[in-house]
């Protein structure tokens, strides 16, 4: 991560969060003694087989939240999936007496229940990245246009072969809302464009139960009739990725989702078409911007709102070979060096990766 870059988002975090920066510095405790409850921000992020979760969105979103709040402290979990777990660790937090807690929920709609729960104790919750009904703020990208341009993005790399095209698609987990309006979102880009959707089925967010779903329709479409992939998302176009090569299928179009340091690889080497970026220099430091204005009790600076909820949405962007230099580099996201192993150096100079 381009330390620079870093330093110039905390900064701008700061600026944006001075009311509740001046709040913060009166906020060390409460008037029963307890010494840093009132200033513990909580964040917990669903899991760990996407790469950006421990990657990027955790360390960003508790350096906008030190930048924004001297005396606040991120408490952090990660479910790893299991929504039994993160109920435990949403327990932990509110008998532990923070007052704020960012969500990144494994199963949303089990997740509404815990928020009204704690609501009730005077708690408050910013959904992070996947809505929760009923939550206090939310913060997320569109997630259907999301959809749509992944999509919009397989259309253009099968160009005139589109009409004809067989194309599998591999969804996310169906217990995460935003894997619904990704879905969605491609259905609309793609029906009635393609020559049919030849497979379709959830691959769980896991690259293992996505390549096993890529051998399925393989061996259900026939190899030699693929003509795209969609994958949700990058880590599960990795294990999809890896069942065309072994299988012998080469050189047809496939999608992702997240801008992983692996994906971004791929496309580079050319066995994934593109990716799409959700930046966290935005999301990360837009959810904690809310979360300590909730702890600090001053009006949220949401543009929106989505079923009811202060909201910010974010725009995503479709990432391919030709503007990697331009968006995941200059944001400072990975440094070239990062992205080009030995193995890819010739192919990131043809790119003029610097």
């Amino acid at each position: 991560m381009n330390a620079a870059t870093r330093r110039a988002v905390t900064a701008t975090a700061a600026v944006s969060m001075a009311l509740s920066l001046a709040a913060c510095g009166q906020a060390g405790g409460d008037e029963t003694g307890d010494k840093g409850s009132s200033t513990k921000i909580g964040l917990l992020l669903p899991e760990n087989k996407t790469a950006r979760y421990e990657a990027l969105d955790r360390p960003q979103f508790e350096e906008a939240v030190k930048g924004a709040c001297l005396t606040c402290e991120v408490v952090y979990n990660n479910a790893v999936s299991d929504v039994v777990k993160q109920k435990q660790q949403f327990d932990q937090l509110v008998a532990d007496g923070v007052r704020v807690i960012a969500l990144g929920p494994v199963d949303a709609t089990k997740a509404a229940g815990w928020v009204k729960e704690a609501q009730g104790k005077g708690v408050k919750v910013v959904a992070y990245d996947r809505m929760i009904e009923g939550a206090d703020a939310y913060v997320s990208h569109d997630n259907n246009k999301v959809g749509e341009l992944q999509g919009e993005a397989l259309l253009a790399a099968l160009g005139g072969k589109a009409a004809s095209a067989n194309v599998v698609m591999i969804n996310g987990d169906e217990k995460d809302p935003n894997a619904g309006l990704f879905k969605q979102g491609a259905h609309t880009a793609l029906d009635g464009k393609v020559g049919k959707i030849a497979y379709e089925a959830s691959g769980e967010w896991d690259p293992k139960i996505a390549g096993e779903k890529m051998s399925a329709a393989i061996s259900s479409v026939g190899k030699n009739k693929i003509g795209a992939v969609y994958s949700a998302n990058d880590g599960m176009a990795g294990g999809i990725v890896t069942s065309l090569e072994n299988a012998g299928i080469k050189g047809i179009p496939v999608g992702g989702q997240d801008a992983e340091i692996a994906g971004i690889q791929r496309i580079i080497a050319g066995t994934q078409t593109f990716t799409i970026y959700k930046s966290p220099l935005q999301l990360a430091p837009k959810a904690a911007a809310f979360a300590v204005d909730l702890l600090m009790d001053v009006p949220l600076r949401a543009k929106s709102e989505t079923n009811g909820v202060p909201s910010n949405l974010l725009d995503p962007v479709v990432v391919d070979k030709k503007n990697i230099q331009s968006t995941v580099i200059e944001e400072g996201i990975y440094t070239a060096a990062e992205i080009c192993t030995p193995e890819l150096a010739d192919e990131c100079a043809k790119l003029g990766l610097k």
